[in-house]
């Protein structure tokens, strides 16, 4: 009986070193995933304040052409750092306009709209926000 009961404990023994295995495997692995997620995240943000840093690039590019030609009404694309961005410049009448701009880096894109209620002799912009569509 004594050999029988010095048995159990040794498969009891290995039983609790396999379940507290089982245990820190299932916590690495949780810790591991955690980490790649917060990667992706991590890009993700980047990648779009990299898409908001294009947009307002672009829309100062828009401020800039509008300086050298008060006249200009259209739009223009860059590429830029890896991205691209695009403007676009709409007549509001009078001399006020209005500037669309978009940069992408990937799949992502940020926008931003700028009001400007004067041209010469300096620009006045009475708003820049980004917007989620225009």
């Amino acid at each position: 009986m004594t050999n029988a009961r010095q048995n159990n404990f040794g498969y009891i023994a290995i039983l609790s070193i396999l379940i507290v295995g089982a245990i820190g495997t299932v916590v690495v692995l949780s810790l591991i995933l955690l980490g790649l997620n917060s990667s992706r995240t991590s890009f993700a943000v980047n990648q779009s304040e990299q898409a908001k840093l294009l947009a307002d690039t672009c829309a100062e590019e828009a401020l800039q052409v509008l300086w050298d030609n008060p006249s200009f009404i259209g739009g223009d694309n860059l590429t830029v750092a890896g991205g691209s961005c695009s403007y676009t410049i709409i007549d509001l009448g009078g001399v006020s306009r209005e500037i669309r701009s978009a940069g992408s880096i990937g799949s992502l894109v940020r926008k931003v709209k700028v009001i400007i209620s004067q041209i010469k002799p300096s620009i006045k912009v009475i708003s820049w926000q980004e917007v989620p569509d225009f």
